[in-house]
């Protein structure tokens, strides 16, 4: 049984990785003996980068804008190159967050939050989906939301964008699952994170979700590590295409 959720010695890209979830997952990646590549798009990434160094973790930062479509390609080849062209697993963290009602929503912004949350997402699947074919074996995990199953509110463009990565998670299982390539999606409930800062300092808002969740709390970083292990891991081998929500049971209250 412990082999099948032994990870030591795979290569790994996370994305989003220079703080809340995505450094979570990174680091238990880096925790379960993973070696990983992570992109970050401020200089926290090599503050994060030398802490996970520093605990004896093999940790290679890049710092990339994934606004722009040509850093997406070049941050993805130069973590490649930093983990000697190989990858076992891709985690999809990165993801900005605006918020206007709809009809006020600047297109710009819009823009924006497609790119990072979904056009991203998109390129940096189909580029590890390429190496993982030809190997015969490869973990992709996006991540979605719980606006990939509601429609949330003064946040179309993250709606849309994460309802896309669910879509896109199902989309690529049907062509890549025959091929060995497992493609999931975690969908993270309300976690006390700075992209939900505005909910938190809303007491009104803060206590509606709070009671609608049966675990009594909202989630942390700690909460994205075993469901990130376990995905990237052969004891997941027969599962893909799931959208799997880490929500304290929020969705079923």
């Amino acid at each position: 049984m412990n082999t099948m959720f032994d990870i030591t010695g795979r290569k790994a890209i996370v994305t989003g990785a220079s703080r809340g979830l995505g450094f979570s997952m990174a680091e238990a990646l880096l925790e379960a003996g993973c070696e990983v590549a992570i992109l970050g798009s401020s200089d926290r990434i090599f503050e994060a980068e030398k802490g996970f160094r520093q605990r004896g973790y093999s940790c290679y930062a890049v710092k990339a804008d994934l606004r722009n479509r040509d850093e997406v390609y070049s941050s993805f080849e130069e973590a490649l190159s930093r983990l000697n062209g190989d990858l076992d697993i891709l985690v999809t963290a990165a993801g900005i967050q605006r918020r206007h009602s709809a009809e006020k929503f600047p297109i710009e912004e819009w823009d924006e939050v497609i790119s990072i949350n979904l056009n991203a997402v998109f390129i940096q699947c189909q580029l590890a989906g390429r190496i993982m074919l030809k190997k015969g074996k490869g973990k992709i995990i996006n991540i979605a939301s719980m606006a990939s199953f509601f429609g949330g509110q003064t946040v179309p463009a993250y709606s849309a964008a994460k309802g896309g990565v669910a879509q896109l998670t199902k989309e690529l299982t049907n062509d890549w699952l025959g091929g060995g390539v497992n493609v999931n999606a975690i969908a993270p409930g309300y976690m006390d994170t700075d992209m939900n800062e505005a909910i938190v300092n809303n007491d009104e808002r803060y206590k509606q979700i709070s009671d609608r969740i049966p675990a009594g709390r909202w989630g942390t970083g700690n909460d994205m590590k075993g469901i990130t292990v376990f995905l990237a891991s052969d004891a997941s081998d027969y599962i893909s295409g799931a959208i799997i929500p880490v929500d304290g049971g929020y969705l079923v209250k």
